[in-house]
C-alpha cells in the first residue's frame, strides 16, 4: 500500500510572507498568465502541415521546435525564480511578458526554419518567468490550505488552455494562415501585460527579498539538489504531467494518423482530457480543508494508475477508436489535476524562504522532462498507439514508486 504519512503537513512554520490581503481576482489572473505555456505548445499543432510545407522541414524536425521551446523554458526558470526572490514577482512577470511579445512577433514573421527556431527558444525563455513567478504569488499571500484551494482554481482555468488552444489555432489557421497563430500569442501577452500592470500589486515584501549573488543562488540550488523530499515531489510532478504531455505532444499523430480525424477535430482528443484535469483540480480544491494533502495525492495516484492500466490494455488489444483512446486518458488527467495543486504547495513549502527558487526547480524539472519526452520519446513512441500507452504507464509507475518512498515532512 501507498503510505499516508501520519504527521502534520507543515511541521515547520512558514514565515509570514506578506501583510497584504490576496489581491482581487489574483487566482484568475495567475491562471490566465500560466495559460501562455500550453497556448505556446498547442496552438500551432494544427498548423504543422502548413508550416512544414512553407519552411521546407519534416515533421520530425518541426517537432524539435517544441523540444527547443521546452528546454529554453526549463533552463530559464532557474534564472527567473531567484530573480523574483530578489526583485519581486511582479517585475519578473512584466519583463517576461514583454520578451514573449517580441518573440511571438518574431515567430510570425520568420521566413525560414532557423529564424523560427530562434524565436521559439525566446518564447520559451520568456514563458518560464511567468510560470516561476506567477504561481509563487499564490503561496506568498495564502496559507497552505488556502494556497492548495487557490492553486486548484488556477489549475482548473489553466486546464482549459490545452483544450481550447488547438481549437483556436485550428480556427485561426483555417481563416488566416499559420502566421496568425503567433500574432494571437503576441496580442494575448500584450493584454496580460496590461492586466498585471494595472491589477496586480507586488506580493513579496521587501523584508523577505533574497540576494541574487551567484554564490547565494548556487547555495540555494545546492540545498534543493540534496533535499530528498523536495526532489521526490518535483520528479513525481514531472512524471505525472509527462504521462499526459506525451499525448499533447503526439497530438498530430494521434489525431491524424491513429484516429484519422482532421484539423477541426483536435478538440475530440483535447477537450475530454482537459475536462478530466478541470474536474480533478476542482476536487482537489474541494478537499483542501477536509483531507490532508497526502490523502488527496493518494486518491489522485489511484485515478492515474487505473487510467494508465486501462489505456495500456485497450491499446494492446483494440484498434484505435476515439472512445477507447480517450476514456482512459480522462481517468489519468483527473488524477493529474487532483495531485498537482497539493504537490505544488508541498514542494514550495520545503523552502519557505526561497519559494521563487523552489518554484524554478520544479518548473525546470517538469519542463526539461517534457523537452526530453518531446525530443526523444515522442518521435519514437508516437508511431504506435501501444507504445505511447506503455510510455504513459512507465511514467505513472515511477511516480508511484517515488511516492511510496517519499521522506516525511521535515526530513530533507
Amino acid at each position: 500500500m501507498l503510505p499516508i504519512h501520519n504527521h502534520p503537513q507543515h511541521t515547520k512554520r512558514s514565515p509570514v510572507t506578506h501583510s497584504i490581503a490576496p489581491p482581487k481576482h489574483l487566482t484568475i489572473i495567475i491562471a490566465l498568465l500560466t495559460m501562455i505555456g500550453p497556448f505556446t505548445v498547442a496552438t500551432y499543432l494544427p498548423s504543422f502541415p502548413a508550416i512544414e510545407a512553407e519552411l521546407g522541414v519534416s515533421r520530425a524536425l518541426l517537432s524539435q521546435s517544441l523540444a527547443f521551446y521546452l528546454a529554453a523554458f526549463a533552463l530559464s526558470t532557474l534564472f527567473w525564480g531567484p530573480l523574483s526572490d530578489r526583485l519581486g514577482r511582479r517585475a519578473v512577470v512584466l519583463m517576461t511578458l514583454l520578451l514573449y511579445l517580441v518573440a511571438s512577433l518574431g515567430c510570425a514573421l520568420a521566413g525560414d526554419y532557423a529564424s523560427f527556431l530562434v524565436f521559439r527558444v525566446l518564447q520559451g525563455v520568456a514563458a518560464g518567468g511567468g510560470l516561476a513567478a506567477g504561481r509563487t504569488m499564490i503561496r506568498d499571500v495564502y496559507s497552505p490550505q488556502d494556497a492548495q484551494r487557490a492553486m486548484s482554481h488556477v489549475m482548473m482555468l489553466f486546464g482549459v488552455a490545452p483544450a481550447i488552444a488547438p481549437v483556436i489555432g485550428g480556427g485561426l489557421h483555417h481563416s488566416f494562415g499559420w502566421h496568425s497563430v503567433f500574432y494571437f500569442l503576441a496580442i494575448y501577452s500584450a493584454v496580460m501585460f496590461m492586466v498585471v500592470l494595472l491589477r496586480v500589486p507586488e506580493t513579496l515584501s521587501h523584508a523577505l527579498r533574497q540576494s541574487f549573488h551567484p554564490l547565494h543562488v548556487a547555495r540555494v540550488y545546492g540545498h534543493t539538489l540534496v533535499h530528498r523530499r523536495f526532489q521526490s515531489l518535483v520528479f513525481m510532478v514531472a512524471c505525472m504531467f509527462g504521462g499526459m504531455f506525451m499525448y499533447v505532444a503526439s497530438g498530430p499523430s494521434v489525431v491524424y494518423d491513429f484516429l484519422h480525424l482532421d484539423e477541426s477535430q483536435f478538440a475530440y482528443l483535447f477537450a475530454p482530457m482537459v475536462g478530466g484535469m478541470i474536474f480533478g483540480s476542482w476536487l482537489s480544491g474541494h478537499l483542501a480543508h477536509r483531507w490532508r494533502a497526502e490523502q488527496t495525492v493518494m486518491l489522485a495516484l489511484a485515478f492515474m494508475a487505473v487510467g494508465a492500466l486501462f489505456n495500456t490494455v485497450q491499446a494492446l488489444s483494440l484498434s484505435p477508436q476515439p472512445v477507447t483512446t480517450i476514456v482512459p486518458l480522462v481517468f489519468y488527467t483527473i488524477g493529474s489535476g487532483m495531485a498537482m495543486p497539493a504537490m505544488t504547495v508541498l514542494s514550495l513549502d520545503c523552502f519557505p524562504s526561497n519559494r521563487g527558487a523552489a518554484s524554478a526547480v520544479q518548473g525546470f524539472v517538469q519542463m526539461m522532462g517534457n523537452a526530453l519526452l518531446a525530443s526523444l520519446a515522442v518521435p519514437v513512441l508516437s508511431h504506435r498507439p501501444e507504445w505511447l500507452a506503455l510510455g504513459q504507464l512507465a511514467l505513472a509507475a515511477i511516480a508511484l514508486v517515488l511516492w511510496r518512498f517519499l521522506p516525511p515532512q521535515g526530513k530533507g
